[in-house]
C-alpha cells in the first residue's frame, strides 16, 4: 500500500522513476547507529550516511533531545529583525573550530544555498569597492556545488547539468587535480603538483576580471570522490591571494570530520578562506541546515547607512531555525563527548588499508580514500582505463547486487563510493567491505 502511494504522488530526487516498475523504493520504518530498518526488519548499512550527512549514526539520543527540548521553547521565528541563543552560540562555536580570519556566520537551508551566499558575498564585495570589473568565478571541471543555477553554473558539466547549460552564467573551468586520471599524464610520485599550472595561467590573464575561486577542499565529492593532493590546495590558495581573488572553499560534503580534521582545509598549509560553505553534517544529518563563513573584511563592505544600499539582500525563510541549531549544537558536543575524530583516525587506517584489497578484481582501476570517505573506480579495461557504456550500467548492478547482501551502496556512475557515519566500528566497517568485495568480484 505505502509503496503504491509513493508511486502515485512522489517524485523521487536523481532518480528515472521508470526505473521503480521492476525495482521500487525501499520503505525505511526506522534507524540505528548507521543501519536502516525497513518493516519487516530487514536492515541496510548506510554506507553513504545518508547523502554524506549523517555523522553519528542514527537516532542518537543526545540529538533526538536537543530537538525534542527546543521543540517545547520555539520552533521557529524570522531572522531578519529577530534572533535566538541556539544561533548565537552555533555561530559562535562555528568561528572557535574554523580557520582563523573567518569571523561572521549567515545562516541558510542547504548547500546550494550556502553556495549561494558565497557567490552573492564576494560579488557584491567587489561591487562595493569599486571594482565593478570582477564578476567572474573559477571552479573546477569536475567540480560539484549544489543544484541551483548559480551552484550550478559552477560545477563541472555532466550527465546531472548539462541540459540546464543554457541557464548558466558563465565561469571559467581549469583540470581538476584527478591523480587516476592526471591531466598532465604524470605519476603522483614525481608531479610536483604540474596540474596547478592551468590555474595559474588563468589567472595571470584573466584575474582582473575574477571575483573569486569555489573549490572542494581535497575531495571532488560527486564529481567522483576524487582524493587530490594537500599541495594543490595549498597552492591554489596562495595564487588566489597573490592575484586577488576570493578563496571560496566547499566544505559541505568534506566538512565535519569527514576527511580526518573537523574541516579539510586545516590538511593543508597556509590556507586561509575569505569564504567557507557548510551543511550536510552541520547538524549530525538530523534537520537540514547551512551556514557560509566569511571575514570581517567582507562584512565590513556591507556595513553602512542605510542610504548607501550596501545592504546584503538576501535570505531564507527557515534561517537559523532554532531546532537545525539545537540540533548542530548537539552534534558538535558529541564530537567532544565520544571523541568522534578519534575514530576516525582509528578507523581510517583500516579503511585505506582494505581498499587496496580491491585492486586486486579484474574490473576495478583504482581505489582511493580520506578519513572515512573511500572510492572504487571500476573500468572495463585496467589497462587503459577505458569506462563501460553508459548503457551497461555496472554501478546500478552493484546497486542491486549489494542491496542483497544488506549494503546501501548507491554509486556515482560506475565509482563505488563509502561515506561512512563517523562512528562506524571496526568490525562494521570490516563487515561492509568483506560484503562488497563479494559483490564486485560476482560481476559478469
Amino acid at each position: 500500500m505505502w509503496l503504491e502511494k509513493d508511486l502515485k504522488f512522489i517524485w523521487h530526487p536523481y532518480t528515472q522513476m521508470k526505473d521503480f516498475k521492476k525495482n521500487p523504493p525501499i520503505l525505511i520504518e526506522r534507524g540505528k547507529g548507521i543501519k536502516l530498518y525497513d518493516p519487516k526488519g530487514y536492515f541496510y548499512y548506510d554506507t553513504i550516511s545518508s547523502w554524506w550527512s549523517n555523522i553519528h549514526g542514527h537516532n542518537h539520543p543526545i540529538i533526538k533531545a536537543a530537538i525534542k527540548k527546543q521543540l517545547d521553547s520555539l520552533e521557529h521565528v524570522l531572522f531578519a529583525g529577530m534572533t535566538h541563543k541556539p544561533a548565537i552560540l552555533l555561530a559562535e562555536k562555528l568561528l572557535r573550530l574554523s580557520p582563523p580570519g573567518l569571523k561572521k556566520v549567515f545562516f541558510s537551508d542547504d548547500g546550494s544555498t550556502a553556495v549561494e551566499v558565497a557567490v552573492k558575498m564576494s560579488f557584491q564585495y567587489w561591487q562595493h569597492k569599486g571594482k565593478t570589473h570582477k564578476t567572474r568565478f573559477v571552479s573546477l571541471d569536475r567540480g560539484y556545488h549544489g543544484d541551483t543555477i548559480g551552484a550550478m553554473s559552477l560545477g563541472g558539466r555532466s550527465l546531472f547539468n548539462k541540459i540546464y547549460s543554457p541557464l548558466f552564467f558563465p565561469a571559467y573551468k581549469v583540470p581538476s587535480p584527478y591523480c587516476y586520471r592526471c591531466p598532465m599524464k604524470k605519476n603522483r610520485e614525481d608531479c610536483a603538483i604540474d596540474c596547478l599550472r592551468p590555474l595559474e595561467k588563468l589567472l595571470e590573464n584573466k584575474s582582473h576580471e575574477l571575483a573569486g575561486i569555489i573549490l572542494e577542499p581535497l575531495l571532488l565529492a560527486a564529481g567522483g570522490m576524487i582524493v587530490y593532493p594537500k599541495e594543490y590546495l595549498s597552492g591554489a590558495a596562495k595564487l588566489a591571494k597573490k592575484f586577488h581573488l576570493h578563496l571560496i572553499l566547499d566544505e559541505v560534503a568534506t566538512g565535519f570530520g569527514r576527511t580526518g580534521t573537523m574541516f579539510a582545509c586545516q590538511q593543508a598549509p597556509q590556507v586561509f578562506p575569505d569564504l567557507i560553505c557548510l551543511s550536510k553534517g552541520l547538524t549530525g544529518g538530523y534537520l537540514p541546515m547551512a551556514a557560509t563563513l566569511t571575514t570581517e573584511e567582507i562584512y565590513k563592505a556591507f556595513y553602512a547607512d542605510h542610504k548607501k544600499k550596501k545592504t546584503f539582500y538576501h535570505g531564507h525563510t527557515y534561517t537559523a531555525n532554532p531546532l537545525g541549531c539545537s540540533a548542530a549544537l548537539a552534534s558538535l558536543e558529541i564530537f567532544k563527548k565520544e571523541k568522534t575524530l578519534e575514530n576516525v583516525r582509528i578507523v581510517a587506517p583500516l579503511l585505506k588499508k582494505r581498499l587496496e584489497v580491491f585492486k586486486k578484481l579484474s574490473w576495478v582501476g583504482d581505489v582511493r580514500s580520506i578519513g572515512l570517505v573511500g572510492a572504487i573506480e571500476l573500468v572495463k579495461n585496467k589497462k587503459t582505463k577505458e569506462t563501460f557504456s553508459f548503457k551497461k550500467r555496472v554501478g546500478f548492478k552493484v546497486y542491486q547486487e549489494g542491496l542483497k547482501k544488506h549494503l546501501l551502496l548507491r554509486p556515482l556512475g560506475d565509482i563505488i563510493y563509502f561515506v561512512f557515519p563517523l562512528s562506524v566500528k571496526a568490525e562494521e566497517l570490516n563487515d561492509i567491505l568483506d560484503k562488497s568485495y563479494e559483490v564486485i568480484k560476482s560481476l559478469k
